[in-house]
This record gives C-alpha cells, sequence and structure tokens, in this order.
C-alpha cells in the first residue's frame, strides 16, 4: 500500500515538473457573474475589451432552468469616444453609456421582421427623436416634431435608412432625463463605422434579437468592458 502511494506522489510530482496542466475550472456564464441582470430571463451584454476601444461583442442570453444560456452572439460597434460610466456621462462625446438598462421598445424603417413579438413602431416621414435639452419632449419620440424641440438637436429617424432600418431603445435616461446627459441611445443596425453613443450590430443580427426579444421575458441590455472601473460585472 505504501508503495502505490509512494508510486502516486511519484507521478503527481513528475506531471508538476514537466508542467502538466491542472484540471480546468469551469467559469460561469457572463449573465450568472453579474451584480444584476434586470430580473428577467432574457439578457443582452454589449462588451468591450476596454473603455477606449470601439469594438466588441454582443451577446443574447435565455435563462432556462436557472442556468444562463447563449441564444447568439455578433460583433458590435460602439461610441467613436468609447464607453464611459453611464452616470458621468455628458451628451455629444461620442461615448457609449455603460450600466443595465431596459428596453422600452422597438421600431424601424422596415416591417418588424417575421416573428417580432415585441412593442415595434413604425418610423414615417415625420418621427423624430427630440434630443433638445430645452424641448419638454428631451428623449423622447416625437411625430411629428415638437414645437418646443428644435430639428438641429435632434434626429429625423428616417434619415438614417441602415442604422435604423431595426433598433431597440435602450433606457439609458430615459424613465427621468436628466437635460444635457444624453438621448437618442439605441441598438441598431452597423453604419459605416462607430457610433455617435449607439451599440450597433450587423442587420441580420439586429432581425435575430428583435425575433428573439420576448416582452414578458423582461430582457434588459447590459454594457461595459473586460475590466477597469467600467467592468461589465458591477451592474
Amino acid at each position: 500500500m505504501r508503495s502505490a502511494l509512494a508510486a502516486g506522489a511519484l507521478m503527481s510530482a513528475s506531471l508538476l515538473v514537466l508542467g502538466a496542466a491542472a484540471p480546468s475550472v469551469a467559469v460561469p456564464p457572463l449573465p450568472a457573474r453579474m451584480a444584476d441582470t434586470g430580473g428577467g430571463t432574457q439578457l443582452i451584454t454589449a462588451v468591450a475589451a476596454k473603455a477606449s476601444s470601439t469594438t466588441g461583442t454582443v451577446t443574447w442570453w435565455d435563462l432556462r432552468n436557472g442556468q444562463w444560456v447563449k441564444a447568439g452572439s455578433a460583433a458590435a460597434r460602439f461610441g467613436a469616444k468609447g464607453l464611459v460610466e453611464g452616470t458621468e456621462r455628458k451628451q455629444g462625446t461620442n461615448t457609449t453609456p455603460t450600466g443595465l438598462y431596459d428596453l422600452p421598445f422597438a421600431f424601424g424603417i422596415k416591417a418588424a421582421p417575421s416573428g417580432t413579438t415585441y412593442k415595434y413602431r413604425a418610423v414615417h416621414s415625420s418621427s423624430w427623436w427630440c434630443e433638445d435639452n430645452d424641448s419638454r419632449s428631451y428623449n423622447r419620440w416625437t411625430e411629428p416634431l415638437a414645437a418646443d424641440c428644435r430639428a438641429s438637436e435632434s434626429e429625423r429617424l428616417g434619415a438614417y435608412p441602415t442604422q435604423y432600418a431595426y433598433a431597440l431603445v435602450i433606457g439609458f435616461n430615459y424613465r427621468t432625463p436628466v437635460r444635457k446627459r444624453g438621448a437618442g441611445i439605441f441598438l441598431h443596425v452597423n453604419g459605416r463605422g462607430a457610433t455617435a453613443g449607439c451599440v450597433s450590430v450587423a442587420g441580420d443580427a439586429m432581425k435575430a434579437i428583435l425575433k428573439w426579444a420576448t416582452p414578458g421575458k423582461k430582457p434588459h441590455i447590459a454594457i461595459g468592458t473586460t475590466g477597469g472601473s467600467t467592468v461589465i460585472t458591477q451592474y
């Protein structure tokens, strides 16, 4: 018996000397490592390598039998000036706000993809998103443009046929808007490059997300980085 134990010890020591890898420990999926996921059973994560990054990955997840399971993923783009903590963001900085947000509704210039059950608003020629800090309609869809909202300070949604072919409103600064923090933050289709503060993915990915999102499952989106002060797991 002793000789068998000794042989086993010698074998273990030999493996360590030879640099044999220790058994790997499975890392829980990202949503399981987060402080909060919004209380629903669906979650979108948008992750960049660091705060200065303009690219990263969007992944959408389902909670099934107590386990988070990846439903899909796609390459993503962020603000031209990277990402910044949502509570510290300032309007016009071309930064994507980090944090955990709800998804109030979807919209698009094109008809909702077949199978979409999320609230979906059609974009018309008179559809605007008010970004005028002096307007009572700040950070709201307005159709037609509100009288107190300057067109020069807002977005006519139909003017972006590629980006707003399909989109989801990200609830950043939406429920109780703080002036000058930012307006019109969406998850939308890729344009030519980095965004002005939104998160964007390829058109096929955006359609897949819209067909996947289920109102009763209360989907949220978490935006952050893999480390540092804006690490996504803190949200």
